[in-house]
């Protein structure tokens, strides 16, 4: 690594963005810690995105930006990161924000904890319009994470809001394309297998739930690669399966429900306006589940 490289690569894939690209791009460039630089990987994208970005690049030298027809998240990924200069990578997603001083919190954690290969933190959910759903206080131990991660129970680590080491990809490979979906997860396995993992106890990301994410709009296919993820993983560390293991396969999430479910997280954070929108929401959707109608009743009482 020269000496004139950045200590920090933040490396974001874009597809069809075009909508949230303007936070999530600024919430970038406007970081406390200036000394990165930010690759952006547009994979191929039909809207405005690619203009967008071109226009950015333009007024920011610190951003790299390239482009090339639609291959994937994940091939995007491993084409940014082949290129970084960074001693950490720093990922990100072009429909989150990232708050002002997360850079700084992530470098001076990982400068204090020489052992720690990634660092992630707290995140706040929004919606698709940025009302806040509730805040997601993760574990902070790296056993917590890890045992979290063996058992296939996403989140312990937000991937759009963690910093990795540079080595760690040069000791366990790059993202596996062949698990799209879930590549997140058997990264932080492996990287768990080299290093330590941790999450800072603060806000480091805005992260936004809606129906076109990969968690919804492919939830099938993630819980189907999370298995092989965590498999994988036994394997490698020799340790056998719980005889009782059995992740739970749900297929494909429908519209209703995750409105449901996000009427409850914004009740538990006091987001009583959140909770009240996506309860009439699910009303609409499905008027026939008492499900609905229990969601709207406490929405609108307020708990």
């Amino acid at each position: 690594m020269s000496n004139d490289s950045p200590r920090v690569t933040v490396l974001m894939p874009v597809y069809n963005n075009e909508r949230y690209l303007p936070a999530s791009v600024e919430s970038i460039l406007n970081q406390t810690y200036r000394d990165f630089e930010f690759i952006i990987v547009d994979d191929g994208s039909s809207d405005g995105s690619l203009q967008l970005l071109e226009r950015y690049a333009e007024e920011d030298s610190r951003i790299r930006l390239s482009s090339r027809p639609n291959t994937g998240y994940t091939i995007a990924l491993n084409e940014g990161l082949r290129v970084a200069r960074g001693e950490f990578i720093a990922r990100m997603d072009a429909d989150d924000i990232a708050a002002p001083d997360r850079f700084r919190k992530q470098v001076q954690y990982l400068d204090d904890h020489p052992d720690c290969v990634v660092v992630g933190g707290n995140v706040l959910l929004i919606d698709c319009d940025g009302d806040p759903i509730r805040e997601m206080c993760l574990g902070y131990t790296h056993e917590e994470i890890d045992n979290a991660h063996m058992l296939g129970q996403g989140g312990a680590l937000i991937h759009p809001a963690v910093m990795i080491r540079k080595w760690g990809f040069d000791r366990v490979g790059e993202f596996r394309e062949d698990y799209e979906c879930a590549e997140d997860l058997d990264i932080f396995l492996r990287l768990a297998e080299v290093g330590k993992v941790a999450n800072v106890p603060e806000v480091v990301l805005q992260y936004r739930q809606h129906l076109s994410s990969i968690g919804y709009s492919r939830a099938d296919e993630q819980q189907r690669y999370t298995v092989c993820a965590v498999r994988d993983a036994h394997e490698r560390r020799g340790i056998p399966l719980p005889h009782d293991w059995k992740y739970p396969i749900q297929g494909k999430v429908s519209a209703a429900s995750s409105y449901r479910k996000w009427v409850w997280w914004a009740l538990s954070g006091r987001n009583v306006p959140t909770a009240r929108k996506y309860a009439v929401k699910a009303v609409l959707r499905e008027p026939y589940r008492v499900e609905s109608w229990r969601t709207l009743y406490c929405a609108m009482r307020g708990y």
